[in-house]
């Protein structure tokens, strides 16, 4: 099969389009020959192999979300056949979607609606996972409460402005001023320029706080709008001192089929929608990991695998 095969830690030119080999079902597993596959924050960092990231065999196969067919049953997989349009999210620690092929656990892959094209499917994988977890599960986001979402133009934050909203939370959240045509088309009640103010000045007026960017000043200034017993949920690592008077909480990101229908449900429900789209060649990896690593696009890079 064609891959795009990671052959040492560093920068975008590390990537490169070759062959791999095929996999096979393993007990438990199906095949699914994949159609599109997202691009995800975390695989530039996995590219540059820093801290917890560091590989030890090369090469290796990016890659956690995907959408296709299946093409081969394992041993004891009843709940699918071949041909089913199927989407899911590799297990945490693994990859390999950026391929066209991939073996993955039946049980974490959902089915695929007709309504939904693969790209649309790769692309709200991993970004429903998170965000769901995060703001229905950790945060435990009540209707009339207020949140703050840093980095509203991303694919996790933008999915989880209209989460947020369609739960009846106030949603305040912050994006350059290019992109606040887009969070505001999410639902977003305020957009803040990150660029032009200080999101912190709003004061604590804030129940909930989701970081998805990081970086210890943005942290700090999340701590500085929380109201007194709030929550501060984070993906994106920062350092400095905590607030004694809130809880600080990072979501444990499971994979499974569960959430993937819960957001099925809400796609149907249109209490969500697919995030802005930019699609590129699977041989141009190297192009789509420069982009993902400025940090400034609006919701998902997906690659067209077939």
């Amino acid at each position: 099969m064609k891959a795009v095969l990671l052959t040492n830690h560093g920068g975008s030119e590390m990537l490169s389009y070759g062959e791999a080999a095929d996999p096979v079902a393993g007990a438990g597993e199906v095949v699914v020959d994949i159609h599109a596959a997202s691009v995800n924050g975390a695989d530039y960092k996995v590219r540059r192999g820093k801290g917890r990231y560091l590989l030890n065999k090369f090469p290796h196969i990016l890659g956690r979300d995907f959408s296709g067919v299946v093409s081969a049953l394992g041993a004891g997989v009843s709940d699918f056949k071949t041909g089913d349009a199927v989407f899911g999210v590799t297990d945490v620690g693994l990859e390999g979607a950026y391929a066209e092929k991939i073996a993955i656990k039946a049980a974490i892959v959902a089915k695929k609606p007709a309504s939904l094209s693969h790209t649309q499917a790769a692309a709200l994988g991993l970004i429903s996972l998170t965000a769901l977890t995060a703001i229905e599960d950790t945060a435990h986001l009540k209707a009339g409460q207020t949140i703050l979402i840093q980095g509203g133009a991303g694919g996790v934050a933008g999915f989880a402005v209209q989460l947020a909203k369609h739960l009846g939370a106030t949603v305040i959240a912050t994006a350059s001023a290019g992109n606040h045509p887009y969070v505001r088309g999410l639902g977003a009640d305020r957009v803040i320029d990150y660029n032009a103010e200080d999101f912190f000045a709003i004061g604590p007026v804030c129940d909930v706080v989701f970081d998805t960017v990081g970086g210890d000043s943005v942290r700090a200034g999340c701590y500085k709008v929380l109201k007194p017993g709030g929550r501060l949920v984070w993906i994106a690592p920062a350092e400095g001192p905590a607030r004694a008077d809130v809880e600080t909480l990072r979501p444990d990101v499971k994979r499974d089929r569960a959430h993937l229908e819960r957001m099925l449900a809400l796609l149907a429900a249109g209490a969500v929608k697919p995030p802005a789209i930019t699609r590129y060649k699977l041989a141009d990896a190297g192009e789509a990991h420069r982009v993902s690593e400025a940090r400034h696009l609006q919701g998902k890079l997906v690659f067209d695998v077939r």
